[in-house]
């Protein structure tokens, strides 16, 4: 019998020849969500950004007091530092990380897969990402792959296929996380300075075919669009070979560029080594200044945090408005935004995580058109006459869309460099009217409608596209 064709042979030169997917492209905003055993005591020393504790003490700081909850069994591990004063305050000095199991197992058994979804949706997501396995080593899924130093470590209900589930019958594609060159129950030496991050990659055949065996798992049982990796790879792994067979059999499927198998410094801030092979970047709690040729994603959490933290506030949470420019601004740089919510151990999105997911579906449902499904422009940013942030999108050669960041001072906007065509139509999205408009030199001289809805940023669609 003559085998089948493969469109992707595991190599490097066939797997680059990928194209990126118009689905991917289009989303522009996917939610994460890290959900685990960390989940439990839901804890972090601080409520700082990464790089604001880095500034703050340096890196000795930022792994004894990470921000990061879902790094709690790794910051548990310094014996005077503020995780262990708390767990042992709350839990008991004799009481392990992995004793949360069985208390992170009942919680999770009140989770409905459906308010999630429908909250992403609402939201205005293309596209929803799962943490599978944390660095922690714990399993959402029933796996048929043992754990190599626990038995049963992993969820008898099988979380993901409910996530799954739920996002696609809500019309998003789903997206798996997974933690493959770091495992901290596999090799629990303690990460206290950043060169450990990547020396404590494990190695060897054992751990190359777990971690192996785990992904081609999870693509053969939920076939999902994004494989999300994260720091790292297992050493000596064959990379071409998995992301061959996983185009094989998801060929719109995207991966990202934290599978490096061999340390390499990252070029730019908030970046991780790249891998030899991916279809976008990920800048974590950071983003490009410019247009860049390469499609990116920027991953954040709604707070300093992925997983939850029960002392995030009013103060650390981001706001919609927020979250609304934010997402303007990535959008106009050619990336798109992946947002995280980190759920209580039972499921339950905390009020203001959910706030601010509701708001900014709330903008999307008037202004969405400015967002998905658009390209950059030639540039990216402008100003007005009064300093009000402007950030461009564009609708194939149909339409620009101009995103005023900031509400404008006077009925008057000029927007600097923007020159319109004579018979142009310039009309504020979620208003019906055409407004009058005029030229001055290079700049648009907009009337705006009075009086001017609230919102955090305001679209105007310009038809035809300057210059087309």
């Amino acid at each position: 019998m003559i085998p089948p064709t493969r469109r992707y042979e595991p190599t490097i030169e066939s797997v680059r020849r990928h194209p990126l997917p118009d689905w991917y492209d289009d989303a522009k905003l996917g939610i994460f969500v890290h959900w685990g055993l960390y989940s439990v005591p839901g804890w972090a020393a601080s409520r700082k950004d990464p790089f604001a504790v880095i500034a703050e003490g340096g890196f000795d700081k930022l792994f004894r007091e990470n921000p990061y909850a879902e790094w709690y069994l790794n910051t548990l591990k310094f014996a005077d530092g503020p995780t262990r004063a708390y767990h042992e305050r709350n839990f008991g000095k004799g009481f392990a990380y992995e004793d949360f199991q069985p208390l992170f197992e009942r919680a999770a058994e009140q989770w409905i897969a459906d308010d999630w979804a429908r909250l992403f949706r609402d939201a205005g997501a293309g596209y929803a990402v799962l943490t599978a396995k944390h660095a922690d080593g714990y399993l959402l899924w029933p796996s048929r792959v043992g754990n190599l130093r626990r038995p049963g470590y992993q969820a008898t209900r099988d979380l993901v296929g409910d996530f799954v589930s739920a996002v696609r019958a809500h019309g998003l594609r789903a997206g798996l996380y997974y933690t493959g060159g770091m495992d901290w129950l596999l090799n629990p030496e303690r990460i206290d300075e950043p060169q450990k991050m990547y020396t404590t990659i494990l190695e060897g055949p054992e751990y190359v075919a777990y971690a192996d065996a785990h992904w081609r798992e999870l693509i053969e049982r939920y076939e999902p669009s994004v494989l999300w990796g994260d720091i790292m790879y297992v050493r000596d792994a064959n990379v071409p070979a998995l992301f061959a067979d996983y185009y094989e059999r998801v060929p719109d499927g995207v991966v990202n560029d934290r599978f490096a198998t061999s340390y390499t410094a990252p070029k730019r801030p908030g970046m991780q080594p790249p891998g030899v092979h991916y279809d976008f970047l990920t800048p974590e709690y950071a983003a490009f200044p410019d247009v860049e040729p390469q499609k990116w994603e920027t991953c954040r959490g709604v707070s300093s945090s992925f997983g939850y933290n029960r002392d995030d506030d009013a103060s650390s949470y981001l706001t919609a408005d927020a979250a609304i420019r934010l997402l303007a601004d990535i959008v106009s740089k050619n990336g798109n935004l992946l947002l995280n919510v980190g759920p209580r151990a039972d499921g339950s999105v905390h009020e203001l995580q959910r706030a601010c997911l509701e708001g900014l579906g709330a903008w999307m449902r008037v202004n969405g058109e400015a967002i998905r499904g658009t390209r950059p422009w030639r540039r990216a940013e402008s100003t007005t006459a009064c300093g009000v942030p402007v950030r461009f999108t564009r609708r194939g050669d149909a339409a620009l869309y101009a995103l005023l960041l900031e509400t404008p001072r006077a009925a008057e906007v000029r927007v600097r460099g923007l020159p319109v065509a004579d018979g142009a139509a310039v009309q504020l999205l979620g208003h019906d009217e055409h407004l009058a408009w005029r030229r001055a030199d290079d700049d648009l001289v907009v009337t705006l409608p009075q009086p001017l809805p609230v919102r955090a940023a305001y679209a105007l669609r310009i038809t035809p596209l300057p210059g087309a």
